[in-house]
């Protein structure tokens, strides 16, 4: 095959799945792309959107989309295809939901496809580590409150985040599972017991809800509510700034924020 038409691959974030959050460079990369290689999470949300939107994608697309516990096609299946796709001479987007470096594994692709000798441009995604909990107007670091966040998923060992206070705000994805585990380990530190929590679930799909409560009781809540991933759990104080949240919280910082109206 001549060189001159071999392809390439850019690696697109999705976002948290809604098409408005979607970059327009990533827009652009999707338009003109003569393969799609789209993940479930985020990634087929925004595709579908996009169409019903009258937004013209006529790329083939290839769906390797994993679910909790099933993995259809497994990692390095997936970095392969985009290379023969490339090697082929066809334009291949690789569309991960969120960011493609935020735990999307992206930087494996893009190690893979470089060692293949191919062009890689990376179009970056909003994450859904902040953009899930804005949709409850929790931020993760505010004036007074927090100066710093971790992410971390469920299945992480948490040992490095547990000397923290509260004010140092953390993130878990794919969280849900291993939430019991996570709000025993997280309590243990500084943060303790009635440190607020936050899961946000289905954020911008239609099963979009939040629960509240606090290490102690999350959990439970979640057990009573039950809960599923796909889902964000947000812990520390800058939950309180959530006009959602109960009032009874936490109340020895609500001297520190600013009048609100609360919702429950």
């Amino acid at each position: 095959m001549d060189e001159a038409r071999e392809g390439r691959v850019t690696l697109v974030g999705a976002g948290p799945g809604d098409a408005g959050l979607l970059t327009l460079r990533g827009l652009a990369a999707l338009q003109s792309a003569d393969v799609i290689v789209a993940d479930r999470l985020g990634a087929r949300a925004v595709l579908d959107q996009l169409r019903e939107q009258g937004i013209r994608i006529d790329a083939e697309v290839i769906d390797v989309g994993k679910t909790p516990g099933l993995h259809p096609v497994p990692q390095e299946r997936i970095s392969q295809v985009l290379v023969d796709l490339a090697r082929d001479g066809r334009d291949v987007v690789r569309l991960k939901g969120g960011d493609p470096f935020v735990f999307g594994r992206g930087g494996e692709e893009l190690l893979h496809c470089r060692a293949a000798g191919l062009v890689v441009e990376v179009v970056p995604g909003v994450t859904s580590a902040v953009a899930v909990p804005a949709i409850a107007s929790i931020p993760l670091t505010h004036r007074g409150l927090a100066t710093a966040f971790t992410v971390v998923t469920g299945h992480d060992q948490l040992t490095q985040v547990v000397g923290g206070g509260r004010d140092h705000t953390v993130v878990l994805l794919m969280g849900v599972g291993t939430l019991a585990h996570s709000a025993h380990v997280l309590a243990s530190g500084e943060r303790g017991a009635d440190c607020p929590v936050a899961i946000v679930e289905d954020g911008y799909g239609p099963g979009q809800r939040v629960t509240f409560g606090t290490l102690a009781t999350i959990a439970s809540q979640a057990a009573l509510r039950q809960v599923r991933n796909p889902a964000v759990v947000v812990v520390g104080d800058v939950v309180t700034l959530s006009p959602y949240s109960p009032e009874d919280l936490s109340a020895d910082v609500r001297h520190l924020l600013p009048d609100r109206k609360v919702l429950t």
